[in-house]
């Protein structure tokens, strides 16, 4: 008997990114909220988790599957690394702007000027236009990552198999 499913952690480890990439995109096209370039790149760090987390649910229980988990790990830390940037900037607001958006600057620059400009960024990046709680869509998309993460290395660090309690 198994202590737990690490396919059905992986699989609700999915749903929730996409839950969120959900969330992000109804308060893009129905609130009009307009994500700047580090909102983007945090869908797709959920996207990527999400992604992970379906191929290793897939191959669970077999090796492969540890090693999406890990690919699922790294994904929610670079997420958290991202969106600890947001919250960064909205806490020090620099007075400048993101700049042009996302797919602008990716028409026209090459990918190695966009990286740097779109992570220096603030003006946008830095404005918290909506909060829940007291915390804005940066803090919330921070917390997500955090236990996304945390969820993560408990089914990469937890014992597989529970030993039958013999009476």
């Amino acid at each position: 008997m198994t202590s737990f499913s690490a396919r059905a952690a992986y699989v609700t480890l999915a749903f929730i990114s996409f839950g969120l990439i959900g969330v992000g995109l109804l308060l893009q096209h129905v609130v009009g909220l307009d994500p700047c370039p580090l909102c983007i790149f945090q869908r797709m760090a959920y996207l990527a988790l999400a992604m992970f987390a379906l191929l290793a649910a897939w191959l669970s229980p077999r090796t492969a599957s540890r090693w999406f988990g890990v690919l699922v790990l790294v994904s929610a830390l670079t997420g958290a690394g991202i969106a600890g940037r947001h919250v960064w900037l909205q806490m020090n607001p620099q007075g400048m702007s993101c700049g042009p958006g996302l797919q602008a600057m990716l028409d026209n620059f090459p990918l190695t000027e966009v990286l740097p400009k779109v992570f220096r960024g603030s003006g946008d990046c830095s404005e918290s236009a909506w909060t829940l709680v007291g915390l804005t869509i940066a803090e919330w998309s921070l917390l997500w990552f955090v236990v996304l993460a945390a969820v993560t290395s408990f089914v990469l660090l937890a014992p597989r198999y529970r030993s039958p309690i013999k009476t």
